[in-house]
């Protein structure tokens, strides 16, 4: 049998979000990953856990959420009108890690599972999800490491799978407003179908499992690092942008707020501290430079790796 098994999905995605805090919480080594247990009147819960003030961490939010509902909200209709009249079930794991130290990138993951159903017709179902990487003041080797994962968590699938994926990142984190990207990519997928359960099952718990490979090297090298108040000044400009995407464009904090959705859990992902100042534009020559002219240019980072 290949049905869906949205039991199997959600049990893999409390395990993934069980072994994500334990990981991070382990790196920080300095604050404990708090857990906020919570229901939805119209159906369904979850578990946000936040870590907050750490020796590596800002804030690092890892959420474990199960919704269903009648209806669907506009977001998820308005692109897809035969799920009209069908209940749902949407479930996944999201998680935003904001590092105290700029030479640690901010990371992202989410993978997801959608099901909508109706009496005398097949469900519809579809994954999603992926990672992403943004940093302040990058590396060429902590890029390329990020990437390497990256194809390495779509290699058991085809050649193909993680050139699609890495597009579809760089195409989707992309800040049209500002006609820049938010960071330097990773992978991206949505609508995954193709194949049946099983095969996308397993492409999505091999994007989730190697999630903690690809960032937890990175923040282990560069948590330690010496910096200013120059440095410190520039991240809290360049969140500005990750909250500018994540209420404007971001499909996951679209649908969790027109759903009826927990407010906390869904802006978890915003950063403590931020801010915003008029057209300002880095020095010549600089390291804040350096991520525009050459990190936020989306490329092929394996080319010859």
């Amino acid at each position: 049998m290949n049905q869906p098994d949205p039991n199997a999905v959600k049990a893999y995605l409390m395990r993934l979000q069980d072994t994500v805090c334990a990981a991070l919480q382990a790196e920080d080594g300095g604050a404990p990953f708090i857990e906020d247990s919570w229901t939805r009147p119209e159906g369904g819960g979850g578990r946000s856990r936040i870590l907050n003030n750490g020796q590596a961490f800002e804030q690092a939010g890892v959420n474990f959420s199960h919704v269903t509902g009648d209806k669907l909200p506009p977001s998820a209709t308005a692109q897809r009108p035969e799920l009209a009249g069908r209940r749902f079930e949407a479930m996944g794991v999201s998680l935003v890690i904001h590092p105290h130290n700029p030479y640690v990138p901010t990371s992202h993951a989410n993978v997801r599972f959608f099901i909508a159903s109706k009496e005398g017709s097949d469900p519809i179902w579809w994954f999603g999800g992926g990672f992403d990487l943004t940093p302040y003041y990058a590396f060429r080797e902590d890029v390329e490491h990020w990437h390497r994962v990256a194809r390495a968590a779509c290699a058991p699938f085809g050649a193909d799978i993680y050139p699609r994926y890495k597009q579809w990142c760089d195409d989707y984190f992309f800040l049209k407003h500002r006609n820049e990207p938010r960071g330097v990519g990773g992978l991206f997928f949505d609508d995954l179908n193709e194949g049946g359960f099983k095969q996308c099952f397993a492409v999505m718990r091999s994007i989730g499992d190697h999630y903690l490979e690809a960032y937890r090297p990175i923040v282990a090298r560069r948590k330690a690092l010496a910096y200013g108040e120059r440095e410190r000044d520039f991240q809290l400009y360049r969140r500005g942008r990750y909250v500018e995407f994540n209420l404007i464009y971001d499909r996951g904090t679209l649908f969790g707020l027109q759903s009826g959705g927990r407010t906390e859990s869904i802006l978890m992902s915003l950063p403590p501290l931020v801010k915003w100042r008029y057209n300002w534009q880095p020095a010549a020559g600089s390291r804040e430079a350096e991520l525009y002219e050459v990190y936020l240019k989306p490329r092929d980072w394996l080319q010859g790796v």
